[in-house]
């Protein structure tokens, strides 16, 4: 495993390839050299759980 440590920065920008320009994981994961693993992880940790939306 690992232990690279990654800028707040460079995450928002994979998150933001994964969840505004719709590139898949595996894509954004082989390009720029970041476990697939990681990236699931950061875009959870921005998209919002299912039971915290308000009805």
């Amino acid at each position: 495993m690992s232990n690279n440590r990654y800028m707040p920065e460079f995450k928002d920008e994979v998150v933001k390839q994964v969840l505004e320009q719709l590139h898949s994981v595996q894509e954004v994961s082989e390009r720029l050299g970041v476990s697939a693993h990681s990236i699931y992880k950061w875009v959870k940790a921005v998209k919002p759980a299912k039971s915290d939306t308000v009805i």
